[in-house]
């Protein structure tokens, strides 16, 4: 057992926190960047240094030890405290130049415009182009430069990109669905092919033994929701910027099929390099952190 004045590492701290908080160290590891055993000695590490274990397996996973449910709000403490250092740090430095962003059309009016009056606050000087559009854009737009940083709803690939988030895909559809039986051919509004969340909805209905047609196909968010809204199909995305009048239609064994998850996954330019990006991003984490702890109350 250690005891006396211990300097706990920052990146353990970290890997551990998001461990917990997402319910999975092999997500941690995806999100920091290291793989599933360097993340294992870290953790054996974070407990010589406490002297207790604080993680016990429980079946195939693993879950807090008693000291480990005490140590767990100090670390977040330390994490916040740090990060918050950081933040305030960094805006002592003035920041200019251009800074070009896309993300998926369900967060432009959610928490997209609060996350860019805070950037714009801390770097006036940061002229910041945003540009809402399907992830297959926004990804050829990475490509070619033309966006420093883009999220999208994919899987995660790619060797600049970063996992952000994973989240279950939805059947949505008005509240007039329930009151009928499913049609032979189920109605499905949403965009046109390429789409990861079509991909998912076709697919699983194909392998359900489910007839489907698409009965409405929009470039836009608004026009699948409109479709939606007017009881014409039903659609698939996740809860996030989800309208208050649809609702999650139910899945199998007494529904539709089961979807799986997507996974929410940041992209950066290879010629993104710049003071303005790095902090945009860690801006942009701090904010899906706080969603995911929302998501998981």
């Amino acid at each position: 057992m250690v005891w006396g004045r211990t300097n706990y590492d920052m990146d353990i701290l970290r890997t551990f926190v998001l461990g917990v908080e997402q319910g999975s160290f092999a997500r941690a590891a995806e999100r920091v960047g290291r793989s599933a055993s360097a993340v294992s000695l870290q953790l054996k590490k974070l407990e010589q240094q406490c002297g207790h274990a604080l993680l016990a397996r429980n079946g195939r996973g693993l879950e807090l030890t008693e000291a480990g449910r005490a140590f767990l709000p100090f670390a977040q403490r330390i994490l916040e405290a740090n990060d918050q250092a950081n933040h305030a740090m960094r805006a002592l430095t003035p920041l200019s130049g251009r800074l070009a962003i896309g993300v998926p059309q369900d967060f432009a009016e959610t928490w997209l415009p609060d996350l860019l009056a805070r950037f714009s606050s801390l770097h006036p000087d940061v002229t910041v182009h945003v540009k809402v559009d399907r992830a297959s854009v926004l990804l050829e737009e990475v490509e070619r430069d033309g966006l420093d940083l883009a999220l999208v709803w994919q899987t995660g690939e790619g060797a600049e990109s970063e996992w952000m988030w994973r989240t279950p895909m939805l059947w949505l559809g008005h509240a007039s669905m329930l009151e009928r039986p499913l049609p032979d051919r189920i109605p499905y509004v949403g965009f046109e092919a390429p789409c990861v969340f079509r991909k998912a909805a076709t697919e699983a209905l194909d392998a359900a033994g489910y007839g489907w047609r698409q009965c409405v196909e929009s470039p836009g968010l608004s026009g699948v929701w409109a479709a939606v809204k007017a009881g014409l199909g039903i659609t698939v995305r996740t809860r996030m910027g989800l309208p208050e009048n649809l609702l999650v239609l139910p899945s199998a064994p007494e529904g539709l099929p089961l979807l799986g998850n997507v996974d929410l996954v940041l992209h950066q330019s290879g010629q993104a390099d710049s003071p303005a990006v790095e902090m945009f991003r860690s801006l942009l984490a701090e904010r899906l952190d706080l969603l995911m702890e929302r998501a998981g109350d």
